[in-house]
């Protein structure tokens, strides 16, 4: 898996908006369609103590993809962390893709109100529909947002603003109800 890092630095505050997943099978050399339209407006962030990487279902090796990933640190955040920073996210077919370490405390990546985009190559997956964080250290950090950005299919915002545990994959699923039959298999 192939990994780069822009950082921009931003302090912009406004109401929490809401957030609004579209599921979507593609077509053939086609933009997608959206399937169903979901909005979680008040969800928060949860422990998964059950989560497993690259478990879910044999990757889609066939082909890689790349994806722009944008993490906003809260202004609530300690000024820096030194805490390694995994991510996973995937579709509801049980395709993911895992980043073992986002975080460079040299760089200054997550650092109290800055935003850092990252290119992230990886294995193909449908409309993304999950998202966990892993953190490992003693610093803290607090994410205020993460979105999700691939080819073909519309961005996906997880919004965080809390603390995440240490130890734990911590984030959302909103897979579950859509596809039983895979949902389980996470």
């Amino acid at each position: 898996m192939f990994l780069s890092r822009d950082n921009k630095r931003k302090a912009v505050r406004g109401p929490r908006p809401s957030v609004f997943l579209v599921l979507s099978l593609p077509r053939a050399q086609q933009p997608a369609t959206p399937l169903i339209t979901l909005s979680q407006s008040h969800s928060q962030p949860e422990a998964n103590e059950s989560f497993k990487v690259n478990q879910a279902k044999s990757q889609n090796t066939a082909s890689s993809c790349t994806y722009t990933v944008t993490i906003k640190t809260s202004c609530n955040s300690p000024s820096y962390t030194r805490d390694q920073i995994s991510l996973a996210f995937g579709d509801a077919y049980g395709y993911q893709v895992y980043v073992p370490r986002l975080d460079d405390p040299r760089s200054g990546t997550f650092e109290r109100c800055s935003t850092d985009t990252f290119q992230i190559h990886g294995p193909c997956t449908y409309q993304t529909c999950y998202l966990y964080l892993y953190r490992s250290g003693y610093d803290g950090w607090i994410p205020e947002q993460v979105t999700v950005y691939s080819y073909g299919y519309n961005p996906v915002t997880f919004y965080y603003n809390t603390y995440i545990p240490n130890g734990i994959w911590y984030g959302f699923d909103y897979c579950r109800g859509y596809l039983p039959s895979t949902a389980a298999e996470k």
